[in-house]
């Protein structure tokens, strides 16, 4: 197996592993912004920031799995 393979393959497990982990305190951020909507415009850019992390990952990921697919990059 080539080296690219288990580079995609580690970046999405260890990606996975982040996301699990950071699930359950966006969870009660988002909680507590609810409750208190007056409190909203501190809290909400660790969220939008959290969104913006995972979409980027998932990018990154989806670009390595086709690179390591057609291997002409």
């Amino acid at each position: 197996m080539d080296l690219l393979l288990w580079i995609t393959v580690g970046f999405i497990i260890i990606g996975f592993i982040v996301l699990a982990s950071m699930k359950k305190n966006m969870d009660s951020k988002l909680t507590f912004i609810i409750r208190n909507m007056e409190s909203k415009k501190s809290s909400t850019k660790s969220i939008v920031w959290w969104i913006v992390g995972t979409t980027v990952w998932g990018g990154a990921s989806l670009i390595l799995i086709g690179w390591w697919f057609s291997g002409i990059w």
